[in-house]
């Protein structure tokens, strides 16, 4: 009956997990773990995500073919894993499109994995957060299917979004996901900016405040922090597609034409 409650309560669980449920039944060793997991890898009701990690299968579930929530099994690749980028937009509701690629934050993220029909992509923690000990700085906590689950916040993910662009897909994508959300806490966005303290982020985000600053009730105060510590040479929108475009003299940004004018809105 105990393990039944553990397999209802952590539907992907680590072997370390296991070990201390199994220590709190009494079984304590190596050779009851890998009981507990043969019987039921055997039985179909718990598959091998990758070594030490495993998702339970409901019983009368097809073990082949039952579709292991994606986000559950990020959140348990390392011990620190948040949620970020175009995946915390998934959660968030706000994605403009679905993607399959599941990405994650972490101090030490392991190399691609894929499980079914994901593939999982880790990246560092940036260095700044990394150094202050603020890796969680603007994560919140949600609950899924029990298990609860770091994502990066909103504010955070605007930010994490702009200064990593390609973890997140095409500027379509990313601009149209972004204005899908309806508010924004501006004080908290401008504050996780200048903590991470990349001249060319803070001008991207000065930059997509100042597009939206209307919708988003954008204050000179916001901007003004922004601008203060935006780049003194000028930087591609994104350096590793170095697209031509238009230069933003104000941010000191290379722009694309189709961010610039929002060219995927227009009516053919």
């Amino acid at each position: 009956m105990k393990h039944d409650v553990f397999l209802r309560k952590h539907p992907v669980f680590t072997g370390e997990e296991l070990a201390k449920h199994l220590a709190s039944c009494g079984e304590v060793g190596g050779r009851a773990q890998e009981a507990f997991l043969a019987y039921r890898r055997k039985t179909g009701r718990v598959v091998r995500v990758r070594r030490g990690l495993y998702a339970v299968i409901p019983p009368g579930a097809d073990s082949d073919s039952y579709p292991v929530d994606p986000f559950l099994v990020a959140a348990k690749l390392t011990p620190d894993s948040v949620l970020s980028h175009h995946t915390a937009l998934q959660l968030h509701g706000k994605a403009h499109s679905v993607h399959t690629h599941i990405t994650y934050s972490a101090s030490r993220p392991l190399g691609l994995l894929t499980f079914r029909s994901h593939v999982f992509r880790g990246t560092r923690f940036q260095r700044t957060l990394l150094r202050t000990g603020k890796v969680h700085a603007g994560v919140s906590i949600k609950e899924r299917a029990g298990m609860e689950l770091r994502v990066a916040s909103l504010e955070r993910t605007l930010v994490d979004v702009l200064d990593r662009p390609a973890l997140s897909g095409s500027w379509e994508e990313i601009w149209r996901s972004l204005e899908s959300v309806e508010f924004f806490d501006l004080d908290k966005v401008v504050e996780y900016a200048l903590l991470l303290g990349n001249a060319t982020t803070v001008a991207k985000v000065g930059f997509f405040l100042e597009q939206h600053r209307d919708r988003l009730m954008v204050e000179d105060r916001h901007l003004k922090a922004l601008h203060d510590l935006r780049p003194r040479q000028p930087h591609y929108l994104d350096r590793a597609r170095r697209e031509s475009g238009c230069f933003v003299s104000k941010w000191n940004l290379m722009v694309p034409r189709e961010v610039l004018e929002r060219a995927w809105g227009e009516v053919l």
